[in-house]
């Protein structure tokens, strides 16, 4: 199955010093490793975004261009607005990013693997997937 990897997975393994021996970095390896992991393009910009020096952008750049875009279309952009106005109506907040994460990974029935405390309480009212790391 493959998995939806969000922006702070990400940036937990590619930004951050001493990230050696975390879990999370450990399980995105793995997923790497087994060519399980999708990418989408709002979550290439959020990691490109915010890099201090050209230097580190060029080399994270080239790191994610291995892996391709899920490609996006309107029905992407339709649902997470739905899911926006659903979420909104039950009192939940959020980013339009998000919730385009969200529609993306319903449509293609992947669950999210994430550390945003915000996605349990979208998967409280939308009909997406959490991705539960697996027990070392």
């Amino acid at each position: 199955m493959k998995i939806l990897v969000d922006t702070c997975v990400w940036s937990l393994a590619l930004r951050r010093n001493e990230t050696d021996k975390h879990a999370l970095v450990e399980e995105l390896t793995e997923l790497v490793a087994e060519l399980r992991v999708q990418l989408i393009g709002p979550i290439r910009q959020e990691l490109l975004s915010g890099v201090k020096t050209k230097k580190q952008f060029s080399s994270l750049k080239k790191y994610l261009a291995a892996f391709p875009d899920l490609p996006l279309d309107s029905a992407d952009f339709e649902l997470a607005a739905e899911f926006f106005n659903l979420a909104r109506s039950k009192g939940i907040q959020g980013s339009n990013t998000d919730y385009l994460i969200c529609a993306v990974a319903h449509r293609h029935r992947l669950p999210i693997f994430t550390t945003d405390q915000d996605f349990e309480r979208y998967a409280s009212v939308l009909p997406i997937r959490l991705y539960q790391m697996r027990l070392r």
